[in-house]
């Protein structure tokens, strides 16, 4: 059965958002009311100050038909997605933008800009993209990562994918995080390729390449998230049960994952691109207003403490 329960835009992020640090954000496709109303509602919180970039008609007519008075906004013109993309990032690289937002382009076309060798955002790691997963009446936050770009990572993209997202949880409150590996069950088996990965980046986590983070692994969904089952099961653990960031196996566990606790728990899932010399708001078309809200205040806030 779905949830009826409304989305809720966790009130920790509307509190931290007041007092950021002005920035700007390139929304690269801006010539789609999903991608307007996105980019208005940013500017209107004070969040960022917008910088749209695509088909200038279209957006001034969008901008019409919603009532915002784009006198002060700057507009870039972009004739397609790939090369609203390519402008958006080269804001972004020529430190005129603090912020990218993907509009009404492809996930592949802003990302291919994004990694581009020559004129991308590339930095030392892999981007991955990491889910701020929030439920009503909860003050928890849990991440779950990586569940939209790596399909299947091998245990050295497993290693970014971990150190990208230490490094989105400490600014927004989270100094030393409890990491889990995901996987079937809480013993490595060799028919089970997951558990063994888990160990392998759980034992080069612990030998110096994550720092300020508690990670253990493989644990299974229920061990990671309740101390009670991990009681009753006896694991022991430094993460069971505390866990506030899962690292996924794969793409289809994490896809599946964030979608139940958005369709049957009403979760508000903030999606953000780390690993890239900006971070980058990733939200989809089927995304409610308070995903997209809390999407653009946790990247802003990683955005501030980076300035």
């Amino acid at each position: 059965m779905l949830s009826s329960e409304p989305f809720v835009i966790p009130p920790y992020l509307k509190e931290r958002v007041k007092n950021l640090p002005p920035l700007s954000v390139a929304v690269a496709g801006a010539n789609n009311a999903v991608a307007m109303e996105s980019a208005k509602m940013i500017a209107d919180a004070g969040m960022a100050e917008p910088i749209l970039v695509g088909e200038e008609d279209a957006i001034r007519a969008i901008a019409k038909d919603i009532g915002w008075d784009l006198s002060n906004i700057r507009i870039v013109a972009a004739d397609d997605e790939d090369k609203a993309s390519q402008t958006a990032v080269a804001l972004a690289r020529h430190k005129e933008a603090a912020l990218l937002m993907k509009g009404h382009v492809h996930t592949d076309s802003i990302m291919r800009a994004i990694i581009d060798r020559e004129n991308g955002l590339r930095t030392g790691r892999r981007t991955s993209h990491v889910f701020h997963m929030t439920v009503p009446n909860s003050d928890k936050v849990l991440y779950i990562t990586d569940a939209a770009i790596n399909v299947a990572p091998d245990v050295g993209i497993k290693m970014d994918i971990l150190n990208n997202a230490i490094e989105m949880v400490r600014p927004l409150g989270i100094e030393t995080p409890h990491v889990a590996l995901l996987s079937g069950a809480e013993v490595v088996n060799p028919s089970m390729p997951s558990s063994v990965e888990a160990d392998e980046v759980v034992k080069r986590a612990n030998n110096g390449e994550v720092e300020g983070a508690i990670v253990d692994g493989p644990l299974a969904f229920d061990g990671a998230v309740s101390e009670e089952a991990a009681a009753i099961k006896g694991i022991d653990s430094p993460v069971a049960g505390k866990a506030d960031i899962l690292l996924v196996p794969n793409i289809e566990t994490g896809n599946g994952l964030f979608k139940q606790m958005v369709y049957f728990m009403s979760a508000t899932a903030a999606g953000v691109v780390m690993g890239a010399q900006v971070p980058v708001i990733l939200t989809s078309r089927a995304d409610p207003p308070e995903a997209r809200f809390a999407s653009a205040a946790v990247a802003a806030i990683v955005a501030a403490a980076n300035e």
